[in-house]
């Protein structure tokens, strides 16, 4: 208390009764796969497509996260973690390459050239001959260098011949475009006319063991490397399937892998795992997957089929992906617009051509009750995704708005509640913290999030001297119990139908 000495009129702050718990964040991913640039195993920030291709590059061969980052942005994903793994040099680097046509000789037998710059800026270089000066040998000729149609460098008057005006020494002495095999002895000359370089690009890594993408965490890497991170909410890897399908690893290095990511997530407490199934499975087979390969049981995973049919850009075609990135933009996009108490399932997915396979109702009443959520195509509605269960065989965690409805709540009362350390463990503090919670969770229920007729119904939040006796105070805890109870999703619509005779009767009684 303040000492006052003189006459006069003061004025003192006091803090009020409760302090406001604020919601925390409950849409962020995080993505684990191949890149074509940028740092690697370091969880980068990204807010939009045009800064992932800035940091990241754009797509890349045998890689799914960048198709994956787009779908997450397209479907109404916010920001999120990337997470670069592979080799310590990242993605290969494709060079681009063509080949001058030697005169008279086979296909292959002619110059090699490639481009100085690896990646697709050597698909822009194109290489012309032409006659040489006037007057000059049938075997000499020019050669011009140009970039997307712009004339760039200029050789005159070379030939295959060895010495000065030998075509590959003078190239290869002054290009910064270009470079030409020194095998021109055996070629007489090469044909006239214009080759364009081609090939040029970037792949995922030429290997790759689980262990890069569980990581370690004292080495900030793979998914060690988000322990750190206290925003994300939901871990993907797409590209564990690419890795899959070009053999780096097996389905046994997937599980594990997945294995880990579902660990991640239970250690965390505060995000879920969203699981792809191998490619090109059929309903039997992907029940084989879920019940008797992989096994799960988490409360903190959910499992997603059949892969979905995007367009590629570096091909120009339609290709299957796994929808790990694009299920986290719906998610992103159920939070913004109703909230994370709403099941992220009879959602339009964005972007999606079409679906690996298409089923009846019978066969989703096997997929259904082992949690696994399928993505449907329905005539006139588009695709949805059609299923909102986790991988628990608890039926209390059965449902995914339900888990990180519960992940939400928690972390919130957990950030607006820090105010509390070493203040005095007395009553009138256990009468602010009921008020500072009872305020947020009345809030959540006014929202829909929680059920019931009243808030009496919805929660209860209990810290008074019956849980905090004074062993508790001695031991310098306080103790607040609250119960909450959550929506559930109407995952079964019945209507019940009879006949009855209406109307009224003429007879007269």
């Amino acid at each position: 208390m303040p000492s006052y000495l003189s006459p006069g009129v003061y004025v003192e702050e006091v803090q009020s009764g409760s302090r406001p718990i604020e919601g925390v964040g409950t849409a962020v991913a995080a993505f684990v796969g191949f890149a074509e640039k940028g740092p690697v195993n370091k969880p980068t920030l990204i807010a939009n497509w045009s800064q992932f291709t800035n940091t990241f590059g754009d797509f890349i061969d045998g890689s799914y996260l960048a198709h994956s980052v787009y779908g997450y942005f397209s479907n109404g994903g916010g920001v999120c973690y990337i997470v670069r793994i592979g080799a310590s040099d990242g993605a290969a680097v494709v060079t681009a390459r063509a080949e001058l046509a030697a005169v008279g000789a086979a296909k292959g037998n002619g110059l090699a050239i490639t481009a100085v710059e690896g990646g697709e800026v050597g698909n822009s270089i194109t290489i012309e001959v032409t006659d040489g000066p006037d007057g000059s040998a049938p075997d000499v000729f020019n050669l011009t260098v140009k970039v997307d149609g712009q004339l760039q460098e200029t050789y005159e008057g070379v030939t295959t011949k060895r010495g000065k005006t030998n075509v590959a020494t003078a190239v290869n002495a002054a290009s910064k475009l270009i470079r030409i095999a020194d095998s021109t002895a055996n070629i007489e000359s090469v044909t006239r006319g214009t080759t364009s370089l081609a090939g040029g690009g970037h792949s995922a890594p030429a290997a790759v063991s689980a262990t890069d993408y569980v990581g370690d965490p004292a080495a900030r890497t793979g998914f060690g490397g988000l322990e750190a991170i206290d925003e994300v909410t939901m871990v993907s890897a797409p590209d564990l399937m690419a890795a899959f399908q070009q053999g780096m690893i097996d389905l046994e290095s997937v599980k594990t892998v997945q294995t880990a990511m579902i660990n991640h997530c239970e250690l965390m407490g505060d995000r879920m795992a969203i699981l792809d199934t191998p490619p090109n499975l059929n309903v039997q087979e992907v029940k084989d997957w879920r019940v008797s390969t992989t096994g799960y049981d988490s409360k903190y995973a959910a499992l997603y089929w059949p892969w979905v049919k995007v367009l590629d850009p570096p091909s120009g075609k339609n290709i299957f992906i796994p929808p790990s990135g694009i299920v986290g933009g719906v998610w992103s996009r159920n939070d913004d617009v109703r909230g994370v108490h709403k099941a992220p399932a009879n959602e339009v997915v964005r972007g999606v051509v079409d679906i690996e396979l298409n089923i009846s109702k019978v066969e989703h009443d096997l997929l259904n009750p082992v949690g696994i959520n399928v993505i449907r195509s329905f005539p006139g509605k588009g695709i949805k995704i059609w299923g909102a269960r986790t991988l628990s065989s608890d039926a209390s965690w059965r449902y995914i708005n339900v888990r990180r409805l519960f992940n939400y709540l928690e972390k919130s009362i957990l950030n607006g509640t820090d105010w509390v350390v070493f203040e005095p463990n007395d009553p009138a503090l256990w009468s602010r913290i009921r008020r500072t919670i009872a305020a947020f969770l009345v809030n959540e229920w006014r929202k829909g999030a929680l059920f019931g007729y009243t808030a009496d119904q919805a929660f209860f939040v209990k810290c008074d001297d019956e849980t905090n006796p004074s062993e508790s105070i001695d031991a310098g805890q306080v103790v607040c119990e609250i119960g909450v109870a959550p929506v559930k999703p109407a995952e079964f619509v019945i209507f019940r139908l009879s006949q009855f005779s209406g109307g009224t009767s003429l007879v007269a009684e």
